[in-house]
């Protein structure tokens, strides 16, 4: 399969996956459904290690999708590192609500994989005490701000895209930011503190009205005080490559649907990297760990 075959069988994937999840549009839901399981075959394709998921090219799985390549999550994380480019598998897809994984993963055996499919060279990471760029962004009332206006404050900020189909990427980051929305309402010692900032890198559809929407939705609150602790903002299109470069966003727009990475980070009062997630393995209790660490640091 070709990159193009594998990028479009990717974008169908997520459109297959969102169907049977039964996505809703807002960050908000729940679901109380077990969780559903098929067989699958395929062959791994890629292993990202950091985001710990495997691009597995599966074969058609019975009552669930047609061949297609996708990420998939490994459990128990630690057969992960026993997989590796060109493995033949076959495992169990768990599907719950709000996530997906494989488990029970065997390997079966082992194939050459194209050289065009294999991962790209490794990118730049933000590291503990690198510098962050002052980035200009626009926010969800038309309004300009820059990184470096939060120095002072601990910012903490991940990159999502309102669109985004897929329950364990932008929507959960989303969820998990309101979860430390209003545990610092309730701390005034950190509400002066610290601020949130959610980035949408599709500033053509992620308006300032969409974002404002979005924000209510993941807020669960029409309050326009809101957007003083927590704002929602898309980055220029001019300055995307250089600030997905730098946070370590990998992002590929088709028609509308975005494969990409997840990106969140932790910025102290001096505008450093205090502390960057790569991929979802990360909950609210860990960020705000990471703000009282930052915060006795500062």
């Amino acid at each position: 399969m070709s990159l193009k075959e594998s990028s479009y069988s990717r974008l169908i994937a997520l459109w297959w996956i969102s169907a049977v999840l039964i996505l809703l549009p807002s960050c908000n839901r729940s679901a109380s459904t077990q969780p559903k399981r098929y067989a699958l075959k395929g062959t791994v394709i890629s292993i990202d290690k950091n985001a710990g998921t495997a691009d597995v090219d599966n074969e058609p799985i019975q009552g669930f999708m047609e061949k297609m390549v996708m990420p998939y999550k490994i459990k128990p994380p630690d057969m992960l590192g026993q997989l590796k480019a060109g493995d033949t598998i076959a495992a169990d897809v768990v599907v719950e609500p709000n996530s997906y994984w494989l488990e029970n993963v065997k390997v079966t055996g082992h194939t050459q994989v194209p050289t065009s499919e294999k991962p790209a060279a490794s990118m730049h990471l933000p590291n503990p005490g690198d510098d962050v760029p002052d980035f200009k962004l626009v926010n969800q009332s038309g309004r300009e701000i820059s990184l470096h206006q939060y120095h002072g404050e601990t910012l903490l900020v991940t990159l999502i895209y309102t669109r985004c189909p897929f329950p364990d990427f932008c929507p959960r980051v989303s969820h998990e930011f309101a979860d430390i929305d209003k545990e610092i309402q309730a701390d005034p010692a950190r509400y002066g503190k610290t601020h949130l900032l959610s980035v949408s890198f599709d500033p053509v559809h992620d308006t300032p009205k969409v974002l404002r929407a979005y924000g209510f939705s993941c807020a669960g609150s029409k309050d326009p005080a809101l957007f003083k602790r927590w704002e929602f903002a898309a980055i220029p299109k001019a300055e995307l490559p250089k600030f997905a470069d730098f946070f370590a966003l990998t992002y590929e727009d088709n028609d509308g649907v975005i494969t990409h990475s997840l990106s969140t980070a932790v910025i102290s009062a001096d505008g450093k990297i205090y502390r960057w997630y790569h991929g979802a393995e990360w909950a609210a209790s860990d960020l705000l760990q990471d703000l009282a660490a930052a915060h006795a640091a500062s």
